[in-house]
């Protein structure tokens, strides 16, 4: 018997007459981890859609062959009945419905036709959970009160209910934490023991490298090359030459000719408190100042508040009972709602881009330039559509959004692409700050490096730029200085000779110390 559980043979895909996938061919053997790589828009995901029965038979050309068996998949059901189950990036959870509901939820078991058998459902689910160890979770609680990692497991469990033989999981640590993101990667090694053969689509390559036994390279809708672990080199750098078609020796761009000006802002004594817990305070007075051509860096580990700062400062977005002082050009302002931080030059773009930065129906275009409405009014409140588009046009270009034009829909283009275009949108309202929460979370090396170049090109303008990542080492490689926050407060300040992972450690835990003293 062979031991390829799959082949995709000679698969192309078109889109309005634009090939999104041309002659893809893929092999996976049975109970290996094989991961799909490429930059955002080269096909990953299209491909696994076709597999699974997101894009019908009839709706692409070339073969799948499943365990030996040619497979028209018409829907996801026909592709499920075969033991093959997507874990897309966005979660299909619902978050109102218990963790037992959302186990079965398609999958209901009955006790007779219409009425379902809730013991058995419960029962099963219990089963499932502890293929993911959540097997002492409270069954009866609401997905919503669980957080991102363990809503991803359940996913997991919901696959493993229906007797899942191969799992695709697209981008499964794109949202979790190191710690979360460690947990699911042995999960899946878990699960491979057990004989679960499984594709990953992940643009962390260092996860890759971990849990990968093949990897298959796709480039702008090319099967590019497969690389063999024990055979050939699995390395960060190796896999990034593939995707890119060359070497990259410095993913971080050199900011050159950007000198750092006077300070722009400066923020005094910050205080807020958890926006449904009155007592709970989540910021205790922070102070940061960020100077003109200077690119300041939010490092911590996740829950630290860095997010609930920045958004508790634009418009007061977070929090409760907020304090403190915001100066701009030495002038104290107002940031009490998001139109008098935009008024007084301030930008944010939300770490979620997809629920706070973006209309997904609507076009690039709409998108790019609703934050700067007002820039566009001719006569009252008419807009000056010529002028619109020329600027659209100019930004895309200028960041170098991969779309047939501005009118294309946001929600049709790559991750990559669109968090290209959120970031555009606060670029139009010419900013003095912006602050741009996890800019690269969930995109290839390629976007982030264009990212990075924008980035620098601000700073050279005299913009005052503040990074929050998770990313210690895109910190380390984007930032002037950093300031560490944990658990709400400045834990340490570093300068860019002194940034390092182990002094943001450092910071962090002389700060856990000190508090542990105080007590």
């Amino acid at each position: 018997m062979s031991d390829i559980i799959l082949e995709m043979k000679h698969i192309t895909k078109a889109f309005s007459g634009v090939k999104a996938l041309d002659d893809v061919n893929l092999q996976v053997k049975k109970g290996e981890i094989h991961a799909l790589c490429g930059e955002n828009g080269a096909g990953k995901s299209t491909l696994m859609n076709v597999l699974s029965g997101v894009y019908p038979f009839g709706t692409y050309d070339g073969d799948i062959v499943y365990n030996g068996e040619t497979c028209k998949f018409h829907k996801i059901k026909d592709s499920e009945q075969k033991g093959i189950v997507i874990i897309h990036q966005e979660l299909a959870l619902s978050p109102y419905l218990s963790i037992a509901e959302n186990v079965f939820m398609g999958n209901e078991q009955l006790a007779f036709k219409g009425v379902i058998d809730w013991n058995k459902t419960r029962g099963r689910a219990k089963e499932a959970l502890a293929h993911v160890g959540l097997e002492n979770e409270n069954l009866n609680a609401p997905v919503n009160t669980l957080g991102v990692g363990k809503q991803q497991l359940i996913e997991i469990a919901k696959a493993m209910a229906k007797d899942v033989k191969l799992l695709i999981l697209d981008e499964p640590t794109a949202a979790l934490n190191d710690e979360e993101s460690a947990q699911l990667l042995d999960i899946m090694l878990d699960l491979k023991k057990k004989g679960v053969t499984c594709i990953i689509i992940s643009h962390k390559l260092n996860e890759i490298s971990y849990v990968a036994d093949s990897i298959t390279i796709i480039r702008d809708g090319h099967t590019i090359e497969t690389l063999k672990k024990g055979v050939d080199e699995l390395s960060e750098d190796r896999i990034i030459k593939g995707m890119v078609g060359r070497e990259m020796s410095n993913r971080y761009p050199v900011r050159e000719n950007c000198p750092i000006g006077d300070v722009i802002m400066e923020v005094k004594n910050w205080n807020a408190y958890h926006p449904e817990i009155a007592d709970k305070q989540i910021l205790k007075d922070i102070n940061i100042k960020v100077r003109a051509g200077e690119v300041v860096g939010l490092a911590g580990l996740m829950g630290a508040g860095r997010t609930e700062f920045a958004m508790s400062l634009f418009g007061h977005s977070y929090g409760q009972k907020i304090s403190g002082q915001v100066f701009m050009h030495g002038k104290e302002i107002s940031t009490k709602t998001v139109k008098d931080a935009i008024n007084n030059k301030i930008a944010y773009t939300s770490e979620d881009r997809k629920t706070y930065g973006l209309v997904l129906i609507n076009d690039i275009k709409t998108n790019m330039t609703m934050a700067a409405l007002p820039q566009y009014y001719a006569k009252g409140q008419i807009v000056d559509s010529r002028k619109e588009n020329l600027d659209s046009e100019a930004y895309k270009k200028r960041i170098n959004v991969k779309a047939t034009s501005i009118e294309q829909t946001v929600g049709s283009l790559s991750g990559g692409n669109q968090q290209k275009v959120v970031l555009a949108k606060w670029m139009m309202t010419q900013p003095d700050v912006l602050i741009l929460d996890e800019p690269t979370r969930g995109i290839d090396v390629g976007a982030k490096y264009e990212i990075y170049c924008a980035i620098n090109e601000m700073a050279r303008e005299g913009k005052a730029i503040i990074v929050i990542s998770s990313e210690m080492q895109e910190i380390i490689g984007t930032c002037d200085r950093t300031y560490v926050i944990n658990e709400g407060m400045i834990a340490g300040e570093l300068s860019k000779e002194e940034m390092t992972q182990e002094n943001i450690m450092k910071c962090i835990m002389d700060n856990n110390n000190a508090k542990g003293e105080r007590k």
